[in-house]
């Protein structure tokens, strides 16, 4: 008894020494209307919040007495002493500074004092660059997007309203994530991020990378760097004067400070700049707060509006830092209207953390084990920012939803459900579009499924001059199999109706997620066999679309084309460095193929079909052979960057080149195999990153035979020439080489493939192009076989156009043939460029 009331007697003490009060409140201007997003902190201290939309706001802390800070840009800040004991509402309603014009001396230029300002902010910028070496703080982040209108059709197809998370106006919120994120950075580029908790309303992961934008840099990455690789100039950057024009609009006094209110105004449209606002403190020229603007104008991409607003308060004496950013987003596209903000509150400060060595390793980001697995208590006690209601009715609603639909999924009412309402079949969809069947079963938790699944028989429509009309079926079958695992099994049938071969093979994969001394990676075991058709060159240079379009409608057949019975095994292991082993073995019986047609859909007496066999290639025969052929390949990138899951990892890319060896060996005698050969080949890629001056991509590879005793056309160097308009493969191919006539065995090639992608640079100084947002890349393709064989090509095009296209004007000095000119057009820029980049 009495041991109990000793315990009880303590947690009594426990519980009243940490007894926590809570502050809560709005903030308002002089008229009374909400003050969104402002500052509140404890003086002293970087412990604080920000109101929300609403200007509402709550802050927890231990009972006692504490200064309030409150201050948003343009207001006078305010303080205000208050004992805590329990719950306390606390208003603030903030009045807007008095601006006062000092008295300056204007020079003979009419120079506005604003300039003055700027130089010595320009001059001290190293200096608050470098101030701290090294950092922690905790960032809470916040991230919500909604739509405020939705078409009724997107490129013809029927907007699903429900099925995108909005209301029958189009009106709702389609993402809204929460995270509490610890940051570390060392000087000059060590960063380290632990993810301490996260969730996305209706489930996920969240957002959880701290968008810190850093004003004293002199290229500021604004969130969107993918969208915009060229970065925006600093309005203090050591060029700015180049690029800004400076207007005080006037001063104020703030803590003893002076702070002068600066407009920034970009002094041409197309650049990459900012609008708005800086302010900046006298006598020690530090930013005290800044409002800046991005829109199209100024190189924005994809987005109408994006505004950065930041407040910096002192941790120190000596050391001011970020208290809290707000990112605002608005766009209007294709019908869709939307706008989102994030907002990062950053507190605790510790400017002298003595980082223990090894602190900094290749884990960029770290989720701890139950980042995911926090509760609604929780996530109340540490948000620093109050959700407003519709964002409170959105996590509740979906995050109901979601549970509703993990605790049935595995019911047999909801297995029955899935297999009865699955859509028919229909018989257009064996034509066009494809058809797929789903087979639901349970197993343990998970609701698992094979499916079925054809690809349309219209678009496998190919025809050649070998086989004429080509008609193929692909079907496949794939099996969910336990402990992360899939087995694919897809069968391929192809009929030529002009040389009546019908050619059929299986190809068999099994997938699965392994784990080898305590290292996340994935195998792949692939084997195939049966009769089919290949190109000469197995990187397939010309696709059937493309060569049938000219096949009917020039009479050029450049596709080149052998059956062959085969047979096939390979294995790759992926590591979790992004690394890949592949070793494969393959058997070919190697049958030669000859033109059985010549229709075109324009008769033209005066061109001829050209034979199927390589016209190139023609004094070397090819006739029936049987070739056995080992790969090996291996492929890496140095100093790979990881995001850390509670059981795994995820390479996340370096900032070295990539590189990859390579071995093929013909082996001879073998299950008959008349090849005989030994090649090998290496490459190093990479795209490098130079801000404003645009972005260099290359890859250079090197190769050749240590021995040529007996090898078959298909064994053949061969590189990747292209006769057509219409090319994608930049970095892996020569825009107007034939396809054939540098293919090689020779003891030693080199290639190279570099491009340089101005990303604005040049182009946004011409008049229409700048508005079209249109850009300029540039570079060359050549290879070097020896004195009698090589190629030099070089290129510049216009890219970005309606952000997927890309047209190049090339010229090609080719040793075995006359210089030509062309015209080439694909898909680059900033949509084209990420779907349809190949290497």
């Amino acid at each position: 008894m009495l041991r109990s009331l000793l315990a009880f007697a303590i947690l009594l003490c426990v519980t009243c020494y940490c007894q926590a009060g809570i502050i809560r409140g709005r903030i308002t201007n002089e008229r009374g209307e909400a003050l969104p997003f402002a500052t509140l902190f404890i003086k002293g201290t970087t412990q604080g919040t920000t109101t929300n939309a609403d200007g509402q706001y709550h802050l927890e802390l231990p009972d006692g007495a504490y200064t309030v800070v409150c201050q948003y840009i343009g207001y006078r800040k305010t303080e205000k002493s208050v004992t805590l004991s329990g719950t306390l509402q606390l208003d603030f309603q903030l009045q807007p500074v008095s601006m006062q014009i000092r008295e300056v001396i204007v020079k003979g230029n009419g120079e506005d004092p604003a300039y003055a300002i700027i130089r010595q902010a320009i001059k001290k910028r190293p200096f608050y660059q470098q101030q701290v070496q090294e950092f922690t703080c905790n960032t809470y982040i916040k991230g919500m997007f909604k739509l405020r209108n939705v078409p009724e059709r997107f490129f013809g197809q029927k907007v699903d309203k429900q099925d995108i998370g909005v209301d029958s106006t189009g009106r709702g919120i389609v993402f809204l994530s929460e995270s509490l994120t610890k940051l570390s950075v060392k000087r000059p580029d060590k960063v380290k991020l632990q993810v301490l908790s996260s969730r996305q309303s209706g489930g996920g992961f969240g957002f959880s990378f701290p968008a810190y934008i850093n004003f004293y840099d002199n290229n500021v990455s604004a969130v969107i760097t993918q969208f915009s690789p060229r970065g925006y100039i600093s309005p203090i950057a050591d060029n700015a004067l180049a690029y800004y024009k400076y207007h005080l609009e006037g001063v104020f006094t703030e803590d003893g400070y002076t702070v002068n209110k600066i407009q920034v105004i970009p002094k041409r449209k197309f650049e990459p700049l900012f609008s708005g606002y800086i302010f900046i403190t006298d006598d020690n020229w530090r930013i005290h707060s800044a409002n800046l603007l991005l829109t199209r104008d100024y190189q924005l991409e994809l987005m109408d509006t994006l505004q950065i607003r930041q407040t910096h308060v002192p941790v120190d004496s000596a050391v001011w830092r970020m208290k809290d950013q707000l990112i605002t987003i608005s766009l209007k596209q294709f019908g869709f209207d939307m706008i989102g903000n994030f907002v990062n509150v950053y507190s605790n400060y510790d400017i002298h953390p003595n980082f223990p060595p090894k602190y900094f390793n290749n884990v960029l980001m770290k989720y701890d084990t139950a980042f995911n697995d926090k509760k609604i208590a929780y996530w109340d006690s540490i948000r620093p920012v109050p959700l407003e209601k519709e964002e409170v009715r959105d996590f509740h609603e979906k995050d109901s939803a979601a549970q509703a639909r993990r605790d049935s999924a595995v019911s047999s009412h909801h297995l029955d459900s899935l297999r009865k309402h699955q859509p028919p079949v229909k018989l257009q969809q064996f034509f066009w579009g494809g058809v797929k069947h789903s087979y639901y079963f349970r197993r343990d938790s998970a609701l698992p499924y094979h499916q079925l699944a054809m690809r349309p028989l219209l678009t496998q429509l190919e025809y050649n001059t070998v086989e004429g009309l080509v008609l193929s079926v692909e079907p496949s079958l794939t099996l969910d199999l336990p402990k992360d695992q899939d087995l694919k099994i897809a069968p391929f049938l192809r009929y030529g109706f002009s040389n009546t071969h019908l050619n059929a093979y299986t190809e068999i994969t099994w997938n699965q997620e392994s784990r080898l001394n305590h290292r996340y990676g994935s195998n792949t075991w692939k084997a195939a066999g049966g009769k089919r058709v290949s190109q000469f060159n197995k990187q397939e240079p010309i696709d059937p679309l493309t060569n049938e379009v000219y096949t009917l409608l020039l009479k050029e057949n450049y596709m080149k084309l052998y059956e062959n019975w085969f047979g096939s095994f390979s294995f790759r292991r992926n590591f979790e460095s992004n690394a890949a082993v592949d070793v494969g073995f393959l058997y070919e019986d190697r049958i030669p193929l000859e033109n059985t047609t010549d229709f075109v859909v324009f008769k033209n007496s005066s061109k001829a079909f050209l034979p199927n066999h390589p016209y190139e290639l023609a004094d070397v025969p090819f006739i029936r052979h049987q070739a056995l052929i080992m790969n090996l390949n291996f492929s890496f990138q140095p100093g790979q960057r990881y995001i850390e899951l509670p059981d795994r990892k995820v390479a996340i890319g370096a900032k070295y080149p990539r590189f990859e060896v390579g071995y093929t060996k013909g082996i001879h005698g073998w299950a008959g195999s008349d090849v005989d050969y030994d090649k090998w080949n290496a490459q190093v890629s990479d795209n490098m990153n130079f801000k404003l001056f645009g972005e260099l991509r290359y890859r250079l590879a090197a190769g050749g035979f240590l021995n040529s005793k007996e090898a078959g056309i298909p064994d053949y160097q061969h590189f990747n020439g292209n006769q057509t308009f219409y090319n994608i493969r930049y970095l892996n191919s020569f825009q107007l080489a034939p396809y054939y006539k540098y293919s090689n065995i020779a003891s030693f090639y080199t290639t190279l493939n570099l491009e340089h992608h101005f990303n604005g640079l040049l182009t946004n100084k011409i008049p229409l192009l700048n508005r079209l947002k249109w850009n300029l890349v540039a570079g060359t393709n050549a290879f070097y076989i020896n004195s009698d064989n090589n190629y030099v090509e070089v290129f510049a095009g216009l890219e970005n156009i309606f952000k997927l296209i890309r047209v190049d004007v090339i010229a090609g000095y080719q040793s075995k043939d006359a210089t030509r000119i062309g015209v080439r057009a694909g898909f680059g820029g900033l949509l084209g460029g990420a779907l349809f980049r190949r290497r």
